[in-house]
């Protein structure tokens, strides 16, 4: 800017623009202005700067993937429509109501003759004996023009009873109960997601730091390699390999950074949020108590409140409910069923509709009948057949639900097994990280002493992280086993884990 100033101190004197000796003023109105278009410029990358990052804990993730997953939102739907059903299940009870009305013209004109009673004294020709009007009748033939277009109506009600209607009322109540059921199993397996998700990418983030901390401590290796190559204290190969060692650690760290977005990207859809939302995650504090296990109790309890075990048992019933409504299928029906039909029998384009009720001609009836389909009693017939396929499904379905639960009782087993695995291998690794201490601080007082390099002490320091990392590693894999082992038991998340903070 003040280079821009000092090429107009040439412009001839007496030039509007010229600026004046003195002038203090300009100069600060192009130093204003130049600090004005800066701090514009500064101020639009503010406004594309990207959002912080999401502060979220454990349990404000479940509350969102609650409200926002897509996944629990259709089987909350799929529920809403079995609700439905079963609300109103009595609405098969309704009679069917069905009104109807034609118009129609006779491609032909016709005529309606036939023979009409008349008074005989009426018809007689004057002069004759006179007979008496009322006492002798004859009939006359007579013919009339059939009018061509012709309007009736009609209205009929009918209502099918049989006792398979009630069995359905109460499959579609027991279908709404598996849907109730289904969705507090996607609810609950979509918390134990979301609770893994979140401690494997608190583990992921803590492995990251441990390798940044290893290219670091390789970088330094290769600067010391480098300092004793030049004093000749080292030959090139221990320089070539120190720099092909730190080499070596940017694609792990590039494949783990990569793999954490992607579990970031995972859990944000989780969570119902857009994949690009970034997250900052509280890290779990405190230590984990390991906790007593008794398995033949957890089997037990598995058992019983397993949700898979619970959707299988509803399921059981319903094929049981549909087997009944398809026996009762089978019993006598009773209908019900009433019509009536009018039809105007002048010309309804030139006659009047209602000025007497003789011009229309009505008909219908009421009838009540009870039926059997005997052919569906034979054994072999497409009925019965139906019946013995849902026995065999019922059959299926509990040789499935034994298999499950005999499942269940491994999976239980196997469980405890891994989280006593895993508390062994836990405090065999808290010993480590106690050598790694003593260790560490026994190379840091010979670093003050003079007796080690710094190297040595960077060194212990990073095994002293790898350590603690392995040792929050087991700490993770042991809080993920327990959430594994509380859906498979079916108590709220947290019953167990509470009892190991």
């Amino acid at each position: 800017m003040f280079m821009f100033y000092r090429r107009f101190r040439g412009i001839p004197r007496g030039f509007p623009g010229r600026p004046r000796r003195g002038r203090g003023p300009c100069l600060a109105a192009w130093i204003m202005l130049g600090a004005s278009l800066w701090g514009g410029r500064l101020f639009g990358q503010d406004q594309g700067a990207a959002p912080p990052p999401r502060v979220i804990s454990p349990e404000e993730a479940v509350s969102l993937a609650f409200k926002n997953n897509l996944t629990l939102e259709s089987t909350q739907a799929s529920t809403g429509i079995k609700k439905r059903a079963s609300s109103w299940s009595w609405n098969q009870f309704i009679p069917s109501l069905t009104v109807a009305g034609s118009l129609s013209r006779d491609n032909e004109a016709g005529k309606i003759a036939g023979m009409q009673p008349v008074d005989i004294a009426s018809v007689l020709p004057a002069g004759l004996a006179p007979i008496p009007p009322g006492t002798l009748y004859g009939v006359v033939p007579y013919s009339l023009d059939a009018p061509q277009w012709h309007v009736a109506g009609s209205i009929q009600a009918s209502l099918s009873i049989n006792i398979a209607m009630f069995e359905n009322m109460r499959r579609l109540r027991l279908d709404y109960e598996g849907g109730l059921i289904a969705y507090e199993k996607a609810k609950v397996q979509l918390e134990r997601d979301v609770r893994k998700s979140y401690y494997s990418m608190l583990l992921l983030r803590e492995n990251i730091a441990l390798l940044r901390e290893n290219f670091e401590t390789a970088g330094r290796r290769v600067e010391m390699a480098r300092a004793n190559y030049r004093a000749g204290l080292a030959p090139e190969l221990t320089l070539l390999q120190a720099q092909v060692s730190q080499e070596n650690l940017k694609p792990v760290i590039d494949q783990a950074e990569n793999g954490l977005k992607l579990a970031m990207a995972q859990f944000a859809l989780q969570l119902g949020l857009p994949y690009d939302t970034p997250f900052e995650l509280i890290p779990i504090t405190g230590e984990t108590a390991f906790i007593s296990l008794d398995v033949a109790d957890l089997i037990a309890q598995a058992a019983s409140e397993k949700p898979d075990v619970h959707a299988l048992r509803q399921n059981i019933l319903l094929l049981q409910s549909a087997r009944r409504a398809q026996l009762y299928a089978l019993t006598p029906t009773l209908s019900l069923s009433w019509n009536h039909t009018s039809a105007f029998i002048k010309d309804p384009w030139k006659d009047s509709w209602f000025d007497s009720r003789d011009d229309w001609q009505r008909s219908g009836a009421l009838t009540l009948s009870l039926s059997i389909r005997l052919h569906s009693l034979i054994p072999f017939s497409p009925d019965f057949q139906a019946v013995w396929d849902l026995d065999d499904q019922i059959r299926i379905a509990n040789t499935g639900l034994a298999q499950m639960i005999q499942g269940t009782e491994i999976e239980i087993y196997n469980t405890v097994l891994s989280l006593e695995k895993t508390r062994i291998t836990a405090e065999a690794q808290e010993q480590t990280v106690n050598l790694a201490e003593r260790t560490y601080r026994l190379t840091e007082t010979a670093y003050r002493s003079g007796l080690q390099d710094l190297l040595e002490v960077q060194n212990a320091e990073l095994s002293l992280r790898q350590a603690r990392l392995q040792m929050l590693e087991q700490q993770f894999n042991y809080r993920t086993g327990l959430i594994d082992l509380e859906y498979a038991i079916g108590v709220p998340f947290g019953t167990l884990s509470s009892r190991s903070n």
